[in-house]
């Protein structure tokens, strides 16, 4: 079902070889990918894709690559610290320098050559014009060390028998089915304080994973001596592997099996051309996948079919996470009889995604009865903020301390219908009654400054992971209360790890991404 050797977005897949000595044509070898922060990655859904063995990773042929004409952007030298030369700080940098990683518009315009084959439906639009961030955003590794850590701890937690019991006490009854694999990867958001990352929220659904793979891919290390950009192939590669591993761990993969890539009304989503990407990185691994509106599925003799086709996996990237929707009817009744894998699943919600967990995580009891080692323990209580649920108790009281606070919906996403204390008004407060809320402990975003007068950048920074390994890091620029694409110059940005004084530079894998995409010098 798989073939055995697939062209993917700028690289070749081979199977059968270990990463940790792939050779590139010439008889060069790379090491073992490292992610963002310089650490090496077991990307454990690698080896559960195909049997237990690993891809190697070969750049692209030049004379197949993709050729635009380069871009106009340049350095801005003059307003950089050194400039750029000098061993500084990740909060300097963020300051002062302006070097551009990745030209948005060149990468707009690549993006769009690879899905044209796909159709008219697949390309950006001017909405997408704030996809894309010029700017890098640095963290130093050992935030990002900090980052990984909090991951698997958390990982760890989501485990145990205490947690699931309580978190699932107030999940829907289709939650209460384990379907047999982890649900997928996760999205891990986190602000960075003065006193170190704090974990916002987790997501089940995370949108933006290969869009920032190939943002990863295409940016520029403004300082190659001192920082280390994202894996952008490496992504790649553990994208589709989860997806694998999911499917095979809910049920077996049959070679007439399709893969259908789910979401209301696709084409009119903000990031179809992701679900695009996916299509086309599944399509060239052999697996025959469709996008599609939950309403086009039907349960026809034991079989969830789009058409004649048999699903044996569904992508799901609905934000009906119980499944609850009169249109989901056929995709909610396979998936509890089991006829189809599904990921993310409702049970992975229930367990990671449903904010009133954020308050059992930052519960000090509950915590010490998971059993787990009490530097785990600790760390979770240090990165996440202090959570509560609203209730007719603490109401008044919340709304009198309110401008320490950030409230969110219980089942919410997208920061939809989330405020910052100080800026809810009393009519605002009195309909946000009528469902669940919690409310956080207010983190205030990093910031990333930009050269003239334009204003200062909100930050807040995803961390892709599954099963408690991190596949990927990536920024988000934004102004306003909560996280936007329609920001000027702002958008998913680059992550560049910002080594230790005293660290060494880890090997990192180049790439055959085009040239263009990266500003000139």
């Amino acid at each position: 079902m798989i073939g055995s050797l697939a062209r993917t977005a700028g690289l070749l897949l081979d199977r059968g070889q270990p990463v940790s000595t792939a050779e590139r044509p010439g008889g060069s070898q790379r090491t073992e990918a490292v992610g963002a922060a310089g650490i090496r990655v077991p990307f454990r859904a690698r080896s559960t894709a195909w049997s237990g063995t690993l891809v190697s990773i070969y750049p692209r042929e030049a004379a197949s690559a993709m050729t635009l004409v380069p871009g106009s952007v340049q350095r801005v030298l003059a307003r950089c610290i050194s400039p750029c030369a000098s061993p500084v700080t990740a909060e300097q940098l963020n300051r002062s320098c302006f070097c551009l990683a990745v030209e948005p518009t060149a990468l707009r315009s690549q993006l769009d050559q690879m899905l044209e084959p796909l159709g008219p439906t697949a390309r950006l639009t001017a909405e997408h014009s704030n996809l894309f961030s010029a700017l890098p955003f640095f963290v130093p590794k050992r935030t990002l060390g900090r980052m990984v850590d909090a991951v698997r701890a958390l990982t760890a937690v989501a485990a145990t028998r205490p947690y699931k019991e309580a978190a699932l006490a107030w999940a829907p009854e289709i939650a209460q089915r384990d379907p047999g694999s982890p649900g997928g990867v996760l999205g891990f958001d986190f602000h960075l304080s003065e006193h170190g990352p704090r974990l916002i929220e987790i997501n089940t659904n995370p949108g933006g994973l290969l869009l920032n793979a190939l943002l990863a891919k295409a940016q520029q290390a403004c300082l190659p001596d001192l920082s280390v950009p994202s894996d952008g192939i490496g992504a790649e590669i553990s994208a589709v592997s989860t997806l694998i591993a999911e499917w095979r761990a809910q049920r077996e993969i049959a070679s007439d099996d399709i893969v259908a890539i789910v979401d209301e009304a696709p084409e009119g989503q903000f990031l179809y051309a992701e679900f695009a990407l996916f299509k086309r990185l599944l399509e060239s691994q052999g697996m025959r996948t469709a996008i599609c509106d939950p309403a086009d599925l039907h349960l026809v003799e034991g079989a969830l079919r789009l058409g004649t086709h048999r699903i044996g996996l569904v992508y799901n990237r609905l934000t009906d996470f119980s499944f609850a929707g009169s249109g989901l009817t056929a995709l909610r009744r396979a998936y509890v009889d089991g006829v189809v894998a599904v990921s993310p699943h409702p049970r992975a919600h229930a367990i990671w995604a449903d904010k009133r967990n954020l308050s059992l995580l930052s519960n000090p009891a509950l915590l010490a009865d998971t059993g787990l080692p009490a530097d785990a323990q600790g760390l979770i209580a240090d990165v996440i903020p202090t959570t509560v649920r609203v209730s007719d108790d603490n109401r008044q009281a919340l709304w009198n301390d309110r401008r320490n606070w950030f409230f969110k919906p219980a089942a919410g996403f997208g920061s939809r219908a989330s405020y910052r204390g100080d800026k809810l008004t009393q009519k605002t407060w009195t309909q946000m009654a009528q469902q669940e809320y919690v409310a956080q402990a207010l983190v205030r975003p990093s910031e990333r400054h930009q050269a003239g007068e334009a204003s200062p950048l909100k930050v807040d920074v995803r961390c892709y992971a599954y099963r408690g390994d991190v596949i990927l890091f990536a920024a988000r620029l934004y102004q306003g209360q909560t996280t936007n694409f329609r920001t000027p110059g702002g958008g998913f940005a680059p992550v560049l790890t910002l080594l230790d004084a005293a660290g060494s530079k880890p090997p990192v894998v180049t790439d055959s991404v085009d040239a263009s995409v990266r500003p000139s010098k």
